[in-house]
């Protein structure tokens, strides 16, 4: 466990949502599926992870949505900030978004995931490794979420968001 001068911590842009990590974030990276785009309204978001227990509301509530069939979505209801995505094949992890952190420069991502979903007129000068899905290593996969797909779902989330 991290100490307390150590622990990062975040929130949304009205304020209204607050956390904490009550450890330290791991597996930080770039994705680029189409649900991100969507979501953010930008050609990628950055998330990083910690244990479930570790992610702690310390003010507000985080609303959640189911937005794929494979996870759903935390974010302020006040403002729309996206802050969470949790994935169904890793239950004991949640993904918050790194942009949320007060110092965001405090984690860098190491990766690119969905890169094959990349909008072609956006390209990061880095030297990143890139998967076209997932990383090929990522804890929890089984065939149904594996592939470079990542709109799977996405008609659900589409239609659920359009009567809301």
């Amino acid at each position: 466990m991290m100490n307390a001068s150590a622990m990062l911590s975040g929130g949304c842009a009205c304020g209204a949502v607050r956390y904490a990590l009550h450890s330290p974030p791991f597996d930080a990276g770039y994705c680029h599926c189409r649900l991100c785009q969507l979501t953010s309204g930008a050609p990628v978001m950055a998330f990083a992870t910690v244990p479930v227990g570790d992610f702690r509301i310390v003010a507000g509530e985080r609303a959640v949505r189911r937005s794929s069939d494979f996870g759903e979505r935390g974010f302020c209801a006040a403002c729309g900030t996206p802050l969470t995505m949790q994935v169904d094949h890793q239950p004991a992890t949640i993904d918050f978004t790194i942009a949320t952190l007060d110092d965001p420069s405090a984690l860098a991502p190491q990766f690119h995931i969905w890169d094959a979903s990349r909008i072609p007129w956006f390209e990061m000068a880095d030297a990143l490794p890139r998967h076209a899905g997932f990383r090929p290593d990522t804890v929890g996969l089984d065939d149904g979420v594996s592939g470079g797909d990542s709109s799977a779902g996405r008609g659900a989330w589409l239609s659920s968001s359009a009567t809301s």
